[in-house]
């Protein structure tokens, strides 16, 4: 098996629910918006639309990179535009001084506030890094782009 893009079919029912707050404020009983994490897995890995939870199973190692991966900061708010919601996270996942040896192709967002919740698998082409810096750019956070879009 391989790894396929998609958003978590869980998280969409976890938004209809109320479970995440993407946005820079809280509006439920929280006291504080969730951190969101960003985990990058293996090409052999299988994380897709049926992946529930954050999981260090064939998760990327390596010098430099802690798993569960890093935290997304988290500045934009969700917004809509006509019949489209959507969210970008506000600056690119970075992983600095990394060596990554083993092939990987993925990255997972999940909910580290809400027991480690899968929101989304982003696939990407295969990649390897020796002593470097791993960088994730993000798209601009619009209803055509944004890299979450609920429409």
């Amino acid at each position: 098996m391989s790894n396929t893009q998609a958003m978590c079919t869980s998280f969409k029912g976890e938004i209809l629910s109320g479970i995440h707050a993407l946005g820079t404020t809280v509006i439920r009983a929280g006291t504080g918006a969730d951190t969101l994490k960003a985990a990058l897995y293996l090409a052999s890995a299988t994380v897709n639309a049926a992946t529930t939870a954050y999981s260090a199973t064939n998760e990327v190692s390596g010098t430099g990179y802690s798993a569960g991966g890093v935290t997304v900061t988290n500045a934009n708010p969700p917004a809509t535009a006509g019949t489209t919601g959507y969210w970008t996270p506000s600056a690119s996942l970075t992983y600095t001084t990394v060596t990554l040896t083993t092939a990987f192709d993925c990255v997972l967002f999940y909910n580290s506030t809400q027991s480690n919740k899968a929101i989304s698998a982003h696939t990407f082409g295969s990649q390897t890094v020796t002593a470097g810096t791993f960088t994730l750019t993000m798209p601009v956070s619009d209803a055509s782009n944004a890299l979450i879009r609920i429409a």
